[in-house]
């Protein structure tokens, strides 16, 4: 995926945060770009802010409301959105959400949400464009976390979604090859988007005190990273230094990770930070 002119794109997630930093970085590409999410009036705003970036009046835009946690609406809708814009080249999942806090107070209806919005959101928008993409190839990217392979206090029922994320991504690149069909992962940072500023509400101390060093990345930083990535077909995509030195240190020395992370938690929780 080198060129991005006059491909159809579908965002899901795509009105806020990195989804819209990304339709409108493809935008200005020359894309076409369908966006998808729960909030019709975000979405409208959002389509008109993606508009703006085009650089051809050939260029096409789109929006539909969707509950990707709900897999009857998504198939409909998905459905729909092929009929009317055209298969797409690319799929991103950027839907998901964030309530950090500590396992005990996590309720089970908020880890059942975050199942259904994170991961099987995911799940839901592949099963029902992968048919259709297999007819032409092209490029699925997931999004994931930092905190999809690295576990994070406070965030038990989040990690445990990206995850699957990883793991859903890793065996499907294996399965969609054979259709030239490629899966990259996202993995941000921290970044600053609405969902970053929802989550600092419920935040544990802890939680704050591992990310207080790394750099809050911005949204546009982030889609730059994951075109980039795109272009090189990299597995994981990881904007940004820290990230790419977490994730090597990760696979390499777990024990050290661990070791930083339990002295910074263990600090916080005897008061000493």
């Amino acid at each position: 995926m080198k060129d991005f002119n006059d491909k159809v794109v579908y965002i899901v997630g795509g009105s806020s945060g990195i989804g819209l930093a990304t339709a409108k970085a493809l935008a200005a590409e020359g894309a076409h770009i369908i966006i998808f999410a729960r909030g019709k009036d975000r979405l409208e705003q959002a389509i008109k802010e993606i508009r703006d970036k085009k650089i051809s009046s050939s260029q096409r835009f789109s929006c539909m409301q969707v509950d990707v946690s709900i897999w009857d609406e998504v198939k409909a809708v998905m459905s729909k959105a092929v009929a009317e814009f055209g298969a797409p080249d690319v799929l991103i999942n950027c839907a998901g959400r964030a309530y950090p806090r500590v396992f005990e107070e996590i309720t089970y209806e908020q880890f059942d949400e975050t199942m259904k919005i994170n991961f099987y959101g995911i799940w839901h928008t592949t099963s029902a464009l992968v048919p259709y993409m297999k007819q032409r190839g092209g490029y699925i990217v997931n999004v994931s976390s930092i905190a999809g392979f690295i576990g994070l206090f406070g965030y038990t029922d989040y990690s445990a979604s990206k995850f699957a994320i990883i793991g859903f991504s890793e065996a499907l690149r294996s399965e969609l090859k054979r259709y030239g069909i490629r899966v990259s992962v996202l993995c941000p940072p921290d970044t600053d988007t609405p969902g970053f500023h929802e989550e600092n509400k419920t935040k544990p101390e802890e939680t704050k005190a591992i990310s207080a060093g790394a750099k809050l990345r911005q949204p546009d930083e982030v889609a730059h990273a994951l075109l980039e990535g795109m272009r090189k077909e990299e597995k994981y995509i990881i904007p940004g230094f820290d990230g790419k030195l977490i994730f090597l240190l990760k696979r390499l020395f777990p024990g050290l990770v661990e070791f930083v992370m339990d002295s910074t938690i263990k600090k916080v929780q005897a008061g000493k930070l």
